[in-house]
């Protein structure tokens, strides 16, 4: 049986794993820099929250996500990462998490919930727009780092 519930610092290496997992499958391995010691200082302060997916009391998957403002829309909450390891996916894991984190921002009253999807990633992109989550396709990501 799979539990969720909000994640306690003592779990932040365990959620870092599952990023480093999530960098790998998303062919960037070498991409996730942040230390243990960063993600410790930014939960501490409140930067993120993270929902945990729990068996037998092992992390399974994770819901990251923050607080964010759209200037067109209002309050929202940005998902970062949704990742269930490996050997649990295909089991709903996923949308429990999804659906705990929708939950968690409409207690916040946030009006609008956002995150990212890599275009090859079908299995999620199918996922997404089954729950009618709108893809938009017309916006490109842009970042500079390190800064």
């Amino acid at each position: 049986m799979v539990q969720l519930r909000k994640a306690e610092e003592n779990d932040l290496t365990a959620i870092r794993n599952l990023v480093i997992e999530l960098a790998i499958f998303e062919q960037e391995p070498d991409a996730v820099t942040a230390s243990i010691a960063d993600y410790q200082a930014l939960f501490r302060s409140g930067s993120f929250a993270c929902i945990v997916a729990e068996k037998e009391g092992v992390i399974i998957g994770i819901a990251l996500y923050y607080d964010a403002f759209s200037t067109w829309k209002g309050k929202m909450l940005y998902l970062d990462d949704l990742i269930v390891t490996e050997s649990y996916r295909g089991q709903g894991i996923g949308k429990l998490l999804l659906n705990a984190f929708l939950a968690k921002a409409k207690e916040k009253e946030a009006v609008l919930a956002k995150w990212q999807v890599l275009d090859w990633n079908e299995g999620a992109v199918k996922f997404y727009e089954s729950i009618g989550a709108t893809i938009e396709k017309d916006w490109w990501n842009v970042k500079i780092s390190p800064l």
